[in-house]
């Protein structure tokens, strides 16, 4: 695993990582999920949830979405992301702008990110999208009293849950209880 100085690291500020999705011939996409933005660490691996401390690989293991591990600290190898990408999974985020905390964000960016959501999910139309992060879910789509768990109104045709962030700032949530919470959309996406 690749250790960044702090100087390092906030040199990725600002930086975007592409979004992980199954090519047009590939598998189609089932189950899209969406970040709140990049890290500043996995801004600088361009690999999704890659902090040491994010929970988001071992939850999908533990919920059998993934079945076998993804060590993303290093950076995602090729094998990897065509492994993710052959589950039918797809990962992109609601800003694309890597930052230390995602409380760096304002409610513009945010909401931007929402309508830029939505415009990816009608041109990729995944059965499931799961948005990890209930409070940027709110601010993105203007939905003040939004709660975890399945949505009432679909994003652009897709299923939408919304999930518990995996960051390791989210100290009340466990890997079991991620696993658990991930599971559902990955069920109706039929992903397991």
């Amino acid at each position: 695993m690749p250790r960044f100085t702090r100087a390092e690291l906030e040199a990725f500020r600002d930086h975007e990582v592409p979004d992980l999705l199954p090519p047009p011939d590939g598998p189609a996409l089932r189950l899209l999920f969406v970040g709140i933005n990049p890290g500043l660490w996995t801004a600088a691996t361009q690999t999704h949830f890659a902090h040491p401390g994010n929970r988001f690989y071992p939850a999908l293991l533990r919920a059998g979405i993934l079945e076998r591990p993804v060590d993303p600290a290093a950076g995602m190898t090729d094998e990897d992301r065509d492994y993710v990408r052959s589950r039918g999974i797809g990962i992109t985020n609601i800003s694309r702008r890597a930052t230390a905390k995602a409380s760096e964000l304002g409610n513009e960016e945010l909401r931007e990110g929402g309508r830029r959501l939505a415009e990816l999910v009608r041109r990729t139309t995944p059965a499931v999208v799961a948005v990890a992060g209930v409070t940027a879910y709110r601010v993105a789509f203007a939905l003040p009293g939004a709660a975890l768990g399945p949505q009432p109104e679909p994003l652009e045709g897709a299923l939408l849950w919304v999930v518990p962030n995996p960051s390791g700032l989210n100290a009340h949530e466990t890997v079991e209880s991620l696993a658990e919470a991930y599971a559902a959309p990955a069920r109706a996406a039929g992903v397991i």
